[in-house]
């Protein structure tokens, strides 16, 4: 375990190399001038060239690849070049409401959706997994903009249960008053195609041999699926877990957009608009690095969750 770990470590470090000189690259050669960007329209060519040497981009390209490399690892990126905030405090000032989104979304959509395409299974041929399959199918063809707007409408102006929009400092408040709402709508949303997923995952499970020879033993049918097949189910289960990961830390832009949450999500959406590198390159690396860090551990997660699999 320990030599498997040391050897991912190690291939881990190759490649996010790779995306920190692809990311340098793309925003130097390929962005528009940041100069230019900070100094505005208006700027006289002397302004342009002072911002230019003020940022470091008359150097050498090496030098400037170097300096970027240490904003890397010292997570000293300077300041926002829209509102002047520190990327740092950004980040720190921005992560916390993202979570309180994204958290009970990501562990209420996968705890309901696995215990829904389990019950779908365990019927699996009857009319109820035929209905399910096509409210599925049906959920799936409407907008995520759709869902929003009706969810405003329905819970927030018709039946006065939450606020339409808002934040505050607390965090409970936040998860009490104005969390539930985007939470709620999101659930809804990713309810049915996770539903059809894991359905598939334990249908596969389910048609091996090690089932057929549990119910010849005479088994219980509830044993079996939660004993052996909700296990053998979970390798697909953490695979599809671990891809939604990277995102909770980003959040989802239309949420923290559509519900003014002053998350993470809608500060890189707003960076994205306004050609705030500083805060677009840092969160494009630091995300590469998560997810890697993130793959590493669902693969460990692997060998405890079956015995069986062997990591080489």
């Amino acid at each position: 375990m320990l030599s498997y770990l040391i050897r991912r470590i190690l291939q881990m470090i190759p490649t996010l190399a790779g995306v920190i000189l692809l990311v340098f690259l793309l925003f130097t050669f390929f962005g528009d001038d940041p100069a230019e960007i900070i100094a505005g329209l208006g700027a006289s060519n002397d302004q342009v060239e002072s911002i230019r040497n003020e940022l470091g981009l008359n150097r050498p390209l090496w030098a400037q690849f170097w300096g970027f490399i240490e904003k890397v690892v010292t997570f000293d990126w300077g300041r926002s070049w829209a509102t002047r905030e520190t990327v740092s405090s950004i980040f720190a000032s921005r992560l916390p409401a993202t979570l309180t989104i994204m958290v009970p979304i990501l562990v209420l959509e996968v705890g309901l959706a696995i215990v829904a395409g389990m019950a779908v299974a365990y019927v699996r041929g009857s009319l109820t997994d035929r209905a399910v399959m096509i409210i599925s199918t049906v959920a799936l063809s409407i907008s995520f903009l759709v869902y929003v707007i009706v969810g405003q409408y329905f819970f927030a102006f018709r039946l006065g249960w939450f606020p339409v929009q808002g934040w505050s400092n607390s965090v409970w408040t936040n998860l009490l008053v104005y969390a539930p709402l985007p939470v709620l709508i999101a659930v809804l949303v990713s309810l049915a195609p996770h539903t059809r997923l894991y359905r598939s995952f334990f249908l596969d499970e389910i048609g091996h041999d090690y089932v057929r020879t549990a119910r010849a033993k005479g088994v219980a049918e509830n044993t079996i699926l939660f004993k052996h097949v909700l296990r053998n189910a979970m390798i697909p289960i953490l695979t599809n877990v671990a891809t939604q990961l990277p995102g909770v830390f980003i959040g989802s832009f239309l949420i923290e957009v559509f519900f003014s949450v002053p998350g993470l999500g809608r500060e890189v959406y707003a960076a994205v608009g306004r050609s705030d590198y500083p805060v677009i390159q840092a969160v494009t690396i630091y995300l590469a690095a998560l997810t890697m860090v993130i793959n590493l551990i669902t693969d460990m997660l692997y060998k405890f969750v079956d015995p069986r699999v062997v990591l080489k």
